[in-house]
């Protein structure tokens, strides 16, 4: 990237997990032209064929077999909630309402998904918030046992949590929440928002835990820029999610979609996923070896191409210096560094950004070369 005065930089940014593409890729932006001499907006009143064919192909390479459409993570996260409300009270007939999510998760901003959150920052100042949502520990099972009860409705998780340092769910316990879901009725939803689209090394990260939820959450790279975001579910929550019941009046509208579609047949042609796992493991390996004796770090954990960098300060002055060195990232939480690039970046591109970084660990800590820091 280049900014107003022609200082280039490495973006490890992408747009917070949007530009899984990089930025403006080819093939979607002639999609985007295309539709811009057709329609922009018709409103869901109407048989839209792109958004009919979008959804097909997201059911056809998930577990899923229905979408809805919105505009946002947050919206989709929504959907989810309410999708997840309306099932237990109208098909079931339970009442049930509660959604249990985990300490330190990010689910959204709007009023329900900020209190869904696990992280008592975004709540500051919006007190009183809505009822219904429980929150346990992370990893931690019996949290979950302990915190089901007739109430509950659902699960919601993020299998790893970006937002607050990357943090990943362990297989084994998402395999026993998985199995606790399914003997107490409640339904399991996967906020994908942060990790879908190729970003861990598969589509979706929950293929990896060898699950398959209720309903999943996308957004950010789903269309490569333009607002989306997009609620998938099993086939038996068709009846609770009927028409009418939930809107959105931009959701689905011809111009995201064709973007999204361009960027899902990218994604699949030049085989992203796979590449982002390998390219996710390189740097993972290069940044613990090199980073071994430096003991201002903490740990270095991800998956895939979402990469944690833990430290044992706050991170905000190194990154401050590693944006003046030309590195974009950003933080996750308080001491995590998160290294999130393009899913084409290339080993010598990240080769680069972890240059950089030592460069500017050392010169902060007057290290000579070679030294530990």
């Amino acid at each position: 990237m280049w900014d107003d005065e022609g200082e280039s930089y490495l973006d490890f940014m992408a747009g917070l997990a949007v530009c899984n593409l990089g930025h403006v890729p080819e093939r979607v932006k002639a999609r985007i032209q295309e539709q811009l001499e057709q329609l922009w907006h018709v409103s869901n009143l109407f048989h839209i064929p792109i958004q009919e064919e979008f959804a097909e192909k997201l059911v056809t390479i998930s577990c899923t077999d229905l979408v809805f459409f919105c505009n946002s993570g947050a919206e989709a996260n929504e959907a989810a909630i309410k999708c997840a409300r309306r099932y237990h009270q109208r098909v079931l007939g339970n009442n049930r309402y509660e959604i249990i999510t985990f300490e330190q998760s990010f689910h959204g901003r709007t009023m329900a998904t900020l209190t869904a959150t696990g992280q008592e920052k975004v709540k500051d100042g919006f007190l009183p918030l809505p009822e219904g949502f429980v929150h346990a520990r992370f990893n931690d099972i019996q949290s979950v046992r302990n915190s089901i009860t007739n109430k509950t409705a659902a699960v919601m998780l993020e299998l790893v949590q970006g937002e607050s340092g990357v943090h990943l769910a362990e297989p084994k316990f998402v395999f026993e929440l998985t199995k606790l879901c399914k003997e107490e009725g409640v339904l399991m939803i996967v906020d994908e928002v942060q990790t879908g689209i190729g970003r861990t090394g598969s589509l979706f990260a929950y293929e990896q835990y060898g699950i398959e939820p209720d309903i999943i959450t996308l957004a950010k790279g789903l269309a490569s820029g333009l607002p989306i975001g997009a609620m998938l579910g099993k086939e038996k929550l068709q009846e609770a999610f009927s028409a009418g019941s939930h809107a959105s009046t931009f959701g689905g509208s011809p111009l995201p979609m064709a973007a999204g579609l361009a960027t899902i047949e990218t994604l699949l042609e030049d085989g992203l996923a796979k590449q982002a796992q390998q390219t996710g493991a390189y740097a993972l390996d290069k940044l613990r070896k090199e980073l071994k004796a430096c003991p201002a770090i903490r740990a270095v954990r991800g998956l895939g191409l979402l990469i944690g960098i833990e430290f044992a300060e706050p991170v905000a002055p190194i990154i401050q210096k590693l944006h003046q060195n030309g590195l974009l990232v950003l933080a996750g939480g308080t001491h995590v560094i998160r290294f999130m690039p393009s899913l084409y970046v290339t080993c010598d591109e990240i080769d680069q950004a972890i240059d950089i970084l030592n460069k500017v660990l050392k010169e902060r800590d007057g290290s000579a070369s070679g030294t530990p820091i």
